[in-house]
């Protein structure tokens, strides 16, 4: 499975890593770590010197109960980053965390080269017609609701049925459009409780059956840290384990805070696999 990111090919078929940029003050694990220019360009350097493929930036927090940030605010922060890291790091592949049409396209006219989007095109009427006529790799989602109100839509009629039935109907959607690269993401933390995230991981093989690539982001989040009655800080270990579980489950994508652990989660799956 590959997809094509400003021309260049990337094979997902041996896993990859998305390295996570959050500029975002309220973020649940680095909210407000990066505090200048500076700051942002060591942590994207590292991140591209451990292995990442992809850096994953975000400008609106989309952790439960996340505050709003207008559209002004979205592109006021997005845009010179954007900026920032091409100029630094002319060939970085980065990849847009937004959910509004505009800031994916500002965004890819800026230098980005994917967009991912936690609503897969439900929270912006435009953004599916916005990803088609920018011929972009479109990372799609499952959510319900918002981050404001997804809590609370946690039930299921079979959980994995009902995502996979989600991922049909937005996957058609996409296509119709002509929107050629899509990787799914089944959105651990969104809308599920802790003992649905953990059924969705236990039967993530079930979605090899769509035929796309899977994108996994469990990284430092409370399906961990509340099983092991920690912390996010403390939660990398776990993070790892899940993450092991779910390359050998057929993820092809990794999101993470921690790209040398997750890099070697993957050379130590493909060894076994080898």
């Amino acid at each position: 499975m590959t997809i094509n990111c400003k021309g260049h090919l990337i094979d997902l078929s041996s896993p990859k890593v998305m390295g996570i940029l959050n500029i975002t003050p309220d973020s649940f694990y680095d909210g407000g770590t990066h505090k200048n220019e500076k700051d942002i360009l060591i942590h994207v350097e590292q991140m591209l010197n451990e292995g990442a493929t992809f850096i994953d930036v975000g400008a609106y927090s989309s952790r439960p109960n996340a505050d709003y940030v207008s559209e002004e605010e979205e592109l006021k922060r997005i845009i010179p980053i954007v900026n920032l890291i091409l100029t630094e790091f002319p060939e970085a592949l980065i990849s847009i965390d937004t959910f509004r049409s505009k800031v994916a396209k500002q965004s890819i006219e800026a230098g980005a080269a994917l967009i991912n989007d936690i609503s897969a095109g439900k929270l912006d009427d435009n953004m599916l017609q916005t990803i088609a006529n920018l011929h972009v790799p479109y990372i799609m989602m499952h959510m319900r609701g918002n981050p404001k109100t997804m809590q609370k839509q946690t039930n299921y009629d079979n959980l994995v049925k009902d995502i996979l039935f989600y991922f049909s109907e937005r996957i058609a959607a996409a296509k119709a459009l002509g929107i050629i690269d899509i990787i799914i993401d089944p959105g651990f933390g969104f809308a599920k409780t802790v003992e649905q995230n953990f059924e969705l991981l236990n039967k993530l093989e079930l979605f090899k059956i769509i035929e796309k690539p899977l994108l996994v982001g469990v990284s430092r989040k409370s399906m961990i840290y509340k099983i092991l009655e920690t912390s996010a800080k403390e939660a990398l270990n776990g993070t790892s384990v899940l993450n092991t579980v779910a390359l050998q489950k057929g993820a092809g994508i990794l999101r993470v805070h921690d790209v040398k652990e997750a890099m070697e989660c993957i050379k130590l799956v493909e060894s076994l696999n080898a």
